[in-house]
């Protein structure tokens, strides 16, 4: 039996990944292999799925429980494990490169918010991930706010620019300029006087 024919043929009648999943791995009780075609069969290319089986494979398909198959797909979808890569153009890859930036920069973004970030860039969906990090303040003592507000206005300029842009960036972006002359103003307030040279006889 080809599993990935067998997916391919799963998804075109409807069924979710996590479903093809789960009846791939119960009629072959091969859970690593049953995954691995799902994503094959999503034309997620074979190194990235590697690299994302890998870093679950302990935890979820070395020794599954006995009927967990529905389960284990649930969670492989809500992991991420199966969401298909955009191919992006050159504005999105630097919208992505400063949206990793500003998550850098952050401090200390909630493993939640940071899962569902990674997931919403791998996808594409980066008006959301912008959205979501400019409700979001960094964190003076372990972050940025600098970078962080600095880089989020640069990619909500460039975001304006992608073919028809979400109505929240322009408010979104007024708001992290704010951010980012706010944080100007702080650190020219802080900044020390510098003495003045003494003149020359």
């Amino acid at each position: 039996m080809n599993l990935t024919t067998v997916a391919r043929h799963a998804l075109s009648r409807g069924h979710t990944p996590a479903a093809t999943y789960a009846l791939l791995a119960k009629r072959s009780g091969k859970p690593l292999p049953s995954a691995r075609a799902v994503c094959l069969a999503l034309t997620i290319p074979i190194a990235e799925t590697t690299r994302r089986l890998n870093d679950c494979h302990d935890a979820l398909l070395a020794d599954p429980r006995p009927n967990s198959e529905t389960d284990t797909g649930e969670v492989l979808e809500a992991l991420g494990i199966f969401d298909i890569p955009k191919s992006l153009t050159d504005t999105e890859l630097t919208i992505v490169e400063h949206l990793l930036t500003a998550i850098d920069a952050h401090g200390s973004l909630r493993p939640g918010h940071h899962h569902g970030l990674q997931r919403w860039i791998t996808t594409g969906n980066l008006t959301t991930a912008y959205l979501s990090l400019t409700t979001t303040h960094p964190l003076p003592r372990t972050g940025n706010p600098t970078t962080y507000w600095t880089t989020l206005t640069t990619a909500g300029e460039l975001l304006t620019t992608t073919p028809n842009p979400d109505a929240r960036i322009k408010y979104a972006l007024t708001h992290c300029r704010t951010q980012t002359q706010a944080q100007s103003a702080k650190h020219q307030k802080s900044a020390p006087l510098t003495s003045r040279a003494p003149s020359g006889r």
